[in-house]
């Protein structure tokens, strides 16, 4: 059967601007009274996000690295799975519009980095094959990527956590770790074909309103509202 709905994804590092690129689409669309369903990943509050908060807590291991690629793409895979059929699946089929703040192409990005360069193009098909063909779950229209540089990606989230007063959990506190999510995200755009939106122009630090009207009109272009 072919497919009704219609699935947008706001992907990018941790410190890219992709949280308030979401909000700023959110109240975008209820401006123009755009009938949409918003979804974030991963669901901490959720039974089905257990496995992640044990991984991203250290239960695993404190590096990253100590839990495989595919052992990892598969605990949120689980989350991604339980929230389609419980949450926003039946929207999807009906024809609705799916705004998500991450998906599969997470996957893509922060585990891939644990993956050799040279095998990156199979893990990637891997990925597709998993999540989008096995598991069932839709592919998305259109996929918004957030590139950022390491520098401002580590201000803004330890900003974010004296704010808010929180911890880095393992992906956060590994620098390293980042700098491959973010060699690796952008490797994984020009494998997918996912659009990007850059953080900086000319070396300096675009107004997120100015980035929003770009997204916006991305998406107005495809036709997807």
């Amino acid at each position: 059967m072919e497919k009704k709905g219609r699935l947008i994804v706001l992907e990018g590092i941790d410190g890219s601007g992709k949280s308030t690129q979401y909000r700023l689409l959110l109240e975008r669309f209820q401006k123009e009274n755009i009938e949409y369903h918003s979804t974030v990943f991963p669901r901490y509050g959720e039974e089905s996000s257990a496995l992640i908060r044990l991984y991203l807590g250290g239960a695993f291991g404190d590096k990253p690295s100590d839990v495989n690629a595919c052992a990892a793409a598969a605990f949120y895979a689980v989350d991604r799975y339980a929230a389609y059929k419980q949450d926003w699946g039946v929207i999807y089929e009906d024809g609705g519009l799916i705004l998500a703040d991450r998906y599969t192409t997470s996957n893509a990005v922060h585990q891939g980095c644990k993956v050799p360069e040279a095998e990156l193009g199979a893990f990637f098909d891997w990925l597709y094959d998993f999540e989008h063909v096995r598991l069932g779950l839709p592919k998305p229209d259109l996929v918004i990527y957030l590139d950022v540089d390491i520098e401002t990606s580590l201000r803004r989230m330890r900003h974010r956590e004296e704010k808010h007063h929180t911890h880095a959990d393992i992906h956060e506190k590994d620098v390293e770790y980042l700098r491959a999510c973010l060699r690796t995200g952008r490797l994984a755009a020009e494998h997918y074909g996912w659009l990007r939106i850059p953080y900086l122009k000319d070396g300096m630090e675009r107004e997120k309103q100015e980035k929003n009207d770009e997204i916006f009109a991305l998406i107005k272009k495809t036709g997807l509202i």
